[in-house]
């Protein structure tokens, strides 16, 4: 795992373009402490921040093919690379070094750009075609790796990071509203957007070609279902072999590295599989990482630590308090760059911590099974939605969302009336290409009730939804509801939260590199074909997930009634998690200088959370949100210094 920055056009600064690269690079360097490297070239300048995972002693980038008509920065792993060298020396190639990026370089010499669907990896990447005088970017199909840009004066900035572009002179840090209206109604940007106005995100399965005739960018892979009367894979134990041959050629081919490589462990099914499938792969003790909390609903640390004695791993944990989420929440917005509504991503970044305290560079991880395999209680719901509204004058079927939701102890409580009108029965429209999605748009975006009327008006009459579904491919309508449901998952949802903001910026802060079985294309396309009885068995999710973990995984696993990962929210920072911070950033004064929510209303919320606590999803998403957003103005603008 790295980190790389670089520009194509002639930089106009009043700097040197070998110091504006170390500039840049520095910006990121805890993407890569190991080795750092920069290049000028003409018309163009490329720097790179190395965490040497493969080929340790020969992989130091910027990398040149031997005639130094190609140069590349890399950040990421191609899986297969061992396989593709072996091809490529079999029709002539000759390599010079053991490492994955020089196999990307020998791939462009023989294919161009479609050396991109040869590829099973995890990456973003830069390379320049002196020959072509062109800059070639791309970004891995699933969006494990993350790639941003801008233009100033003419000239293509592009880096791993934003802070790395906010080192370029011209470049300035100014929050987008409609973005901010976006994390407040979807939880994160559409990309391309980010809560930067004016920056970039290049989107997962995409690539862009820079040259003197301007940028183009372009999808390479798209994520594809069958039609509804389409045939697919039906045959229960037809799909299971073949579900289990390409998991564990998944796993086995993300644990090969030059380092040891550990797996985390959250006491369910994904992680436990995996897991269970890299032991007996592992050279001497798989180490495996945990996080814990001291909130009872929060915990499931018992399951982590039965499936670490069973499997005889070496296990490491740690347990997270409310103010250990509070001291740490100004690193991590300053690591996710964006504004936050769930505290969720602190937890990890301590766990990146732990991983990087014990000397590990990589880890395995269950992340993406609940997206391909329909593991998501929103799968669920949608489907008792549907369900529900052939009978909306029911009192028992809503009873169901009881059931669907144990964790949740506010809903035992509420009528079946209330129940309907919260999960939209009476209301929806079934042809709703986000139908699935409503429930939780429309929860999270009662938070924007503590936008300030200045940020209503910039924002207007725009509506996130709206851009979301301008975003579905023309066949979204001819997919079965599951498909559509799973497709705005891991299109949109997985790639810039799960992956993003939960996922790379919390590992990558602690120079930790993490792998992905679950989101192999090869998988991914695979269970894109399957039947949707096979993925959610009446209301059993990763039900063929389920076949195979059988052999493998505890029993006390297998049996556990589904618990989604959560931390607490607003309740971390009051009582001793309450940090000066917080009640400086909160504070009237410093809300009305900000200008983007209600300082009135943002008060009385604060009141009710030091006493009495707040206990509804739109009070906790609007605290987290505000918070965040204060957070993020004060690290990345000069609008609260």
């Amino acid at each position: 795992m790295c980190g790389l920055a670089g520009y194509i056009g002639e930089a106009l600064t009043d700097q040197t373009p070998e110091v504006l690269l170390r500039k840049m690079a520095d910006a990121i360097a805890h993407r890569g402490p190991d080795e750092q490297g920069a290049i000028v070239l003409d018309g163009a300048g490329l720097a790179h921040k190395r965490l040497s995972i493969v080929g340790i002693s020969d992989g130091q980038q910027p990398m040149s093919m031997a005639d130094q008509r190609t140069i590349l920065v890399f950040n990421g792993q191609i899986f297969n690379h061992a396989e593709l060298r072996r091809e490529l020396e079999a029709q002539g190639a000759r390599f010079r070094t053991h490492s994955d990026t020089e196999v990307i370089l020998q791939l462009y010499a023989r294919y161009g750009a479609d050396c991109l669907h040869y590829m099973n990896g995890d990456f973003a990447f830069a390379l320049w075609d002196a020959q072509q005088k062109r800059m070639f970017i791309a970004r891995d199909r699933m969006g494990v790796r993350p790639l941003f840009y801008t233009t100033v004066g003419g000239v293509l900035y592009f880096a791993s990071e934003i802070k790395a572009l906010l080192r370029v002179p011209g470049v300035e840090a100014e929050l987008d509203p409609l973005t901010l209206d976006q994390i407040f109604s979807l939880w994160a940007p559409v990309a391309p957007r980010t809560a930067f106005r004016n920056i970039f995100e290049l989107e997962p399965a995409h690539m862009m070609i820079c040259d003197e005739n301007g940028m183009k960018i372009r999808r390479y892979w798209s994520l594809d279902y069958p039609d509804r009367d389409d045939a697919v894979m039906t045959d229960a134990d037809e799909a299971a072999e073949a579900l289990e041959a390409l998991l564990m050629d998944a796993t086995n081919l993300r644990i090969q590295a030059d380092v040891p490589v550990g797996t985390y462990l959250s006491g369910g099914l994904d992680s436990s599989l995996i897991a269970a499938l890299a032991q007996p792969l592992t050279e001497g003790e798989l180490h495996s990482f945990s996080v814990g909390f001291e909130h009872a609903d929060y915990d499931e640390s018992r399951f982590q630590q039965v499936v670490a004695q069973a499997l005889r791993t070496h296990h490491h944990s740690i347990t997270i308090a409310d103010d250990d989420i509070s001291a740490i929440f100004p690193q991590v917005v300053h690591a996710a760059e964006v504004p936050l509504v769930r505290t969720a991503p602190a937890p990890l970044y301590r766990l990146a911590q732990l991983v990087h305290d014990t000397g590990m560079k990589a880890v395995l991880t269950g992340e993406g099974a609940d997206e391909v395999f329909a593991g998501y209680d929103i799968f669920r719901e949608a489907k008792v939605r549907r369900f529900c509204s052939r009978q909306p004058q029911s009192q028992i079927r809503p009873h169901l969302f009881r059931k669907l939701y144990p964790y949740l102890p506010g809903l035992k409580a509420q009528t079946p009336d209330y129940l309907a009108a919260f999960f939209g029965i009476h209301s929806a429209d079934l042809s709703d290409p986000l139908y699935s999605h409503r429930p939780r748009m429309k929860a999270t975006s009662a938070a924007k009730l503590f936008f300030s009327g200045d940020l209503k008006s910039k924002i207007g009459d725009y509506d996130a939804g709206e851009e979301l579904a301008s975003k579905l491919p023309e066949r979204f309508s001819h997919w079965h509801e599951l498909h559509q449901a799973q497709y705005l998952e891991c299109r949109f949802l997985l790639p810039s939260y799960i992956l993003s903001s939960q996922g790379d910026r919390m590992a990558m802060a602690h120079s930790v590199e993490t792998r992905f079985p679950f989101l192999d294309y090869r998988l991914s396309e695979f269970a894109a074909r399957l039947h949707p009885s096979l993925k959610l068995h009446g209301l059993t999710e990763k039900y063929l997930l389920r076949r195979v973990a059988k052999q493998r995984v505890p029993e006390a696993v297998l049996q556990r009634q589904k618990q989604p990962y959560r931390a607490p929210d607003s309740k971390s920072f009051t009582g001793k998690g309450e940090k000066d911070y917080v009640r400086d950033l909160l504070s009237e004064k410093r809300i009305e200088q900000s200008g983007y929510f209600n300082a009135k209303a943002v008060s009385k919320l604060c009141n009710k959370n030091k006493e009495q606590g707040l206990s509804g999803f739109r009070d906790n998403t609007a605290y987290v949100g505000i918070l965040s957003t204060q957070l993020w103005l004060e690290k990345f603008t000069t609008l609260l210094k």
